[in-house]
């Protein structure tokens, strides 16, 4: 939960948790609370704020510790929302997926290295890529030349101090910062299209033409609102439309999501090794 309007939103929780507690032991179920934790989300200053007043959150009737980082589906998320310790527990990953292909990389055609590390690395990079939009770059660092450069250093058997960039143009492997930017944009545009999921689509809008008496107010560019912190900018209401607009209109305007990835991919590619 975050930290703002901290006494409201525990009021709320409670009572909806609670109520969801009675529905399922009205239908033969129950919920483990014994291992559930909560976690706090915001800003220095709002964390301090809210942990100063409380050190348990109820939910179900149950009083849950608060925690410092936790996991849901599979991602690392901490109270200041850096993602250090989801993208350390990736690179460990990775790299142990990394020195099994390299032991067995002899014995392995190039076709077949390369399948394999699409499989066990770049899914493991690629999931859920798009909440660490923002992260700060030394994060960005732990994932691009120890993980990917690593794995196209041993899928093309070429040294560890060769160049990678043509590398990673020949395997056809957009870097990490590129990867999160696609998979943030492909949100975006299903969400436009779709306007589903509700929770996402009420922050997808198209900037209004009579505040932007511009050229560009006929296109398909994003409102963004105004953020003052690096916090702010990392959600989705800020990050989505920012990536959407760096896009070019031929981009924006594909009128298929099939075209939409084709083209965003090819932008992607020329930008990243031309």
């Amino acid at each position: 939960m975050l930290a703002d309007n901290t006494s409201a939103g525990l009021s709320v929780l409670a009572a909806c948790t609670t109520d969801v507690r009675q529905w399922y032991m009205q239908n033969g179920l129950q919920l483990n609370t014994g291992k559930s934790e909560a976690l706090i989300v915001g800003t220095a200053h709002q964390l301090r704020a809210a942990t100063s007043t409380v050190s348990s959150i109820s939910v179900a009737d149950v009083n849950l510790p608060l925690a410092n980082e936790m996991k849901v589906l599979g991602v690392i998320l901490d109270r200041h929302l850096t993602d250090e310790n989801h993208v350390s527990a990736v690179a460990r990953s990775c790299n142990y997926h990394i020195q099994a292909i390299r032991h067995i990389r002899h014995l392995l055609s190039t076709q077949l290295a390369q399948t394999l590390a699409c499989s066990l690395i770049l899914s493991r990079l690629d999931y859920c890529n798009a909440v660490l939009h923002g992260i700060p770059r030394g994060n960005i660092q732990k994932l691009q030349p120890r993980v990917q450069n690593s794995a196209a250093w041993i899928v093309l058997q070429e040294p560890r101090r060769s160049h990678t960039k043509p590398l990673l143009r020949q395997l056809h492997w957009l870097p990490v910062q590129h990867r999160i930017t696609y998979k943030l944009a492909v949100l975006a545009y299903k969400v436009r299209t779709t306007s589903t999921p509700a929770y996402l689509s009420r922050h997808i809008r198209l900037r209004d033409s009579v505040l932007y008496a511009l050229r560009s107010a006929t296109t398909t560019r994003l409102s963004e609102p105004f953020a003052s912190t690096a916090f702010a900018k990392s959600e989705f209401r800020c990050s989505a439309p920012a990536t959407w607009n760096s896009l070019p209109q031929i981009v924006t305007d594909s009128n298929s999501l099939g075209t939409f990835k084709s083209r965003l991919k090819s932008h992607l590619f020329s930008r990243a090794h031309n």
